[in-house]
C-alpha cells in the first residue's frame, strides 16, 4: 500500500475542515479512509476468564476490525466495582491494550444487585457504569444508581432483562423454538425493565443508554422517550439488524443474550437505525471457548464475537443495497458512541479495501473466540490498516 505515510491523518482532517470527515477515498478509490471506530460494548474476559479472550487478543481483533477505541463490560473476577478491583483491569490494559480501551464502573456490588458499587471512587476512570450480563432487578436500587451517576456527571448503560420472565429460556420465544422444542426468552422480559428505567431516568435526569436493544417495543418505548426529552441513547448489534429467528440453526454459534427475534423485530430496528432512534452499532463481542460454544442452543453458553465482522457485514448487507448510506454506517460505528460516552477520535484512523468480496473464516480471527453467525458469508470490506495514536495497531499481512 503505497503512499501512506504518518502525515496521512493530518491531510485528512485538513481536507474536512478540521473534523472527522465520514470517509476519504484515496488510490483512485481502491481504498477508503475512515475515523476508527468505537464500540461501546465488548467483552475482553480479563481478568478472570482468560481462556476465552484476554485483553491483547480482544484489542488484537479490534485492530483487525479497524476499532481503534472500545469500552470493556464489567462482567470480569473481580468485578471492577471499587478503586481496587478496577485497578487490576486497568494495569493489564496498560499492559496490554493495543487499542484505546475503556473500562466499565459495576453498577451494583459484584454485580449482584444489592448495593451499589463504589461509584464515586471509579468514575474518573471508567467510560460509564453497567452491570452487563444482567439485568438491575430492583427499582429502587436503579433509582440509587441513577441519582448517583447524575450527580458524577456519568452514564448508566443498562442490560434490561427482568429475571421473573425469563422462565428458564435461551432464544428467542417464537416459531423457531416452537417448532424446535426450545424453551423461549419473551420479548417483554427486555421491554419491560427498559419501560421502567426510562421512567426512573425521567425522573432523576440522569444520562441513560439501553445496551443491545433487540424487540420492536424497545424501539418504540425509546423513540417516544427521546421525543418527550429523556436524555436516552441505545445501541443494537449487527446479528439484530441481519438476522432472525429464521436464520437460526442448531448451532451455539447462534445463541446470544438478547436471543435473535422475529422478523418484524428486525425490521423494526432497521426502521430505528434510519430514523435516529437507533444511535450507535456496538458489537457485543462476547467470545467463549471451543467446548462453551458447542452444546448446541440449548446448552452453549451465550454470546458471540463481532469485532471482526462488524464492517464488512454491514457495508455488504446494508450499505451494498442501499438500506443505509456509508456516511451513515461510519456515523454509528465512530463518530456518534464517541459523541455520546466522551471518547476522542485522536490520530485515529483505519483504512479499508471495499471492491473484492471473500468469505468471512473465523479460523482468521485474532480473537479467540470462534463463533459468529456469519461464518462462511459472503463479505465485501477488508481492513488493511489500522492506526490509533499515530501507530500502526493492525497492517494486513503482517
Amino acid at each position: 500500500m503505497s503512499g501512506w505515510t504518518p502525515d496521512t491523518f493530518s491531510r485528512f482532517i485538513t481536507r474536512s475542515g478540521g473534523s472527522v470527515a465520514p470517509f476519504w477515498e484515496c488510490d483512485k478509490g481502491e481504498y477508503v479512509l475512515f475515523p476508527g471506530f468505537c464500540d461501546v460494548h465488548v467483552h475482553f474476559r480479563e481478568p478472570g476468564f482468560s481462556y476465552k479472550e484476554t485483553i491483547a487478543t480482544g484489542s488484537a481483533a479490534a485492530a483487525r476490525g479497524g476499532y481503534t477505541a472500545v469500552c470493556a463490560m464489567p462482567n470480569l473476577d473481580p468485578v471492577p466495582d471499587s478503586a481496587g478491583t478496577l485497578a487490576v483491569q486497568r494495569e493489564i490494559i496498560r499492559r496490554d491494550a493495543r487499542v484505546h480501551v475503556y473500562p466499565y464502573g459495576a453498577i451494583t456490588a459484584g454485580e449482584k444487585g444489592e448495593r451499589l458499587a463504589e461509584m464515586e471512587a471509579m468514575a474518573p476512570y471508567v467510560a460509564a457504569f453497567s452491570d452487563d450480563g444482567r439485568g438491575v432487578q430492583s427499582e429502587d436500587m436503579m433509582r440509587a444508581a441513577m441519582v448517583k451517576a447524575k450527580s458524577l456527571g456519568k452514564i448508566i448503560a443498562a442490560h434490561c432483562e427482568d429475571n421473573a420472565l425469563l422462565d428458564g429460556g435461551y432464544i428467542h420465544a417464537g416459531d423457531y423454538a416452537r417448532a424446535h422444542g426450545h424453551r423461549g426468552i419473551p420479548s417483554e422480559s427486555e421491554w419491560r425493565q427498559i419501560e421502567r428505567d426510562l421512567r426512573l431516568a425521567r425522573e432523576t435526569g440522569c444520562a441513560y443508554h439501553v445496551c443491545h436493544i433487540s424487540t420492536r417495543e424497545s424501539v418504540a418505548l425509546i423513540r417516544r422517550a427521546k421525543a418527550e426529552g429523556v436524555d436516552v441513547t441505545c445501541e443494537t448489534a449487527p446479528h439484530y439488524l441481519l438476522l432472525d429467528e429464521n436464520d437460526m440453526q442448531e448451532d451455539g454459534r447462534f445463541k446470544m443474550n438478547p436471543p435473535l427475534r422475529a422478523k418484524e423485530d428486525r425490521e423494526a430496528l432497521l426502521e430505528g437505525l434510519c430514523d435516529g432512534t437507533v444511535d450507535m452499532i456496538a458489537t457485543d463481542h462476547a467470545p467463549h471457548s471451543e467446548p462453551e460454544k458447542s452444546r448446541g442452543l440449548a446448552g452453549s453458553a451465550m454470546g458471540v464475537v463481532g469485532l471482526e465482522t462488524a464492517f464488512p457485514m454491514l457495508y455488504t448487507y446494508l450499505v451494498r443495497p442501499g438500506v443505509i448510506t456509508l456516511e451513515k454506517l461510519v456515523a454509528l460505528l465512530a463518530e456518534n458512541p464517541r459523541r455520546r460516552f466522551g471518547i476522542p477520535i485522536g490520530e485515529d484512523f483505519s483504512v479499508w479495501e471495499l471492491s473484492r468480496p471473500y468469505t468471512v473464516d473465523p479460523a482468521a480471527f485474532a480473537s479467540r473466540g470462534r463463533a459468529t453467525p456469519f461464518a462462511g458469508r459472503r463479505a465485501y470490506g477488508s481492513c488493511r490498516l489500522t492506526v490509533c495514536d499515530g501507530r500502526v495497531v493492525y497492517q494486513s499481512g503482517q
